[in-house]
Formats: structure tokens, sequence, C-alpha cells
């Protein structure tokens, strides 16, 4: 079980890899975000991104999943406060493998719950070819470890 005072600031987590399908990528636009570069190969191809492409939300969700499976599943989390900032830097394609990075940028006890604190985050996904292609800054709260 990882605490609040398991997630030291400058400290750096693997959270895993992730194969992107072209089924997904269809799947989750036609349900979610079904902007042509995202469900029309044809449209996709004459896009400036040359091909189908995942939505940024889809790429996101992604990231979560590796999240919650390698780390805050396992924690004493309390949710989260928000998100800051969310970049998608270059698209990600269906045979694209994603791998993704937590680092810790900043950590505090609450004062005025002191049986938590929040830690300040950002999220690097990389592709198999190490090009950074989405960043996530945001927060967590998480329970303190028991006396």
């Amino acid at each position: 079980m990882l605490y609040f005072e398991d997630f030291a600031v400058g400290s750096r987590r693997e959270l895993g890899s992730y194969l992107v399908t072209e089924e997904e990528i269809l799947g989750f636009a036609r349900q979610y975000d079904p902007q042509p570069f995202h469900i029309d190969k044809e449209a996709a191809a004459k896009s400036i991104y040359g091909g189908l492409i995942s939505s940024g939300w889809m790429t996101c969700s992604i990231m979560m999943r590796l999240l919650v499976l390698s780390t805050t599943g396992k924690s004493a989390s309390m949710g989260s406060p928000g998100v800051d900032e969310i970049r998608w830097l270059k698209p990600v394609h269906a045979g694209d493998t994603l791998t993704v990075v937590l680092n810790v940028l900043d950590s505090r006890p609450s004062q005025s719950k002191p049986d938590r604190g929040v830690v300040h985050t950002q999220w690097e996904a990389t592709n198999q070819r190490g090009e950074l292609v989405c960043t996530v800054k945001g927060m967590g709260m998480y329970g303190r470890r028991p006396a």
C-alpha cells in the first residue's frame, strides 16, 4: 500500500506500457470524439496527420488506466481535486506503444485534515520511438501512513 509519504518530491515511477489499436481508436472516437481524423480513415489520410490518430482524450484515458493499475489502485488514494494542464504534443497512431512515467513535482500535508496530503504530479507518455506525445499536470489526495 502506498501512502502520501511514499511520493517523494523528485521521484519518478514508470507506470507501464500500452499498445494502441485501430479498433480502440475508432471505438473511443465514435463514442466520445467523432472528429474525422479519429473515425474516418480516408479523411484522416487527407488531414494534417496523414492517417487515423487517437483522440487526445483516449490518450489521457490510457494514461489514467496505467496510473490506476500500477499506483493509485495500490494506494490510499482519496481521489483528485483536479488537473491543471494537459498537452497533446504529437499524434498517437494505431500500433504505437505508449509508456507512461509519473513524476512527483511537489507534495504537502493538509493543514486542515491531518489524515491526508496532496501530491502534485506530471504524467508523461512517450511512444516507442521515445517521443513525448502527451503530458498531464495534476494532483492527487492520499491518506497519510497510519501511526
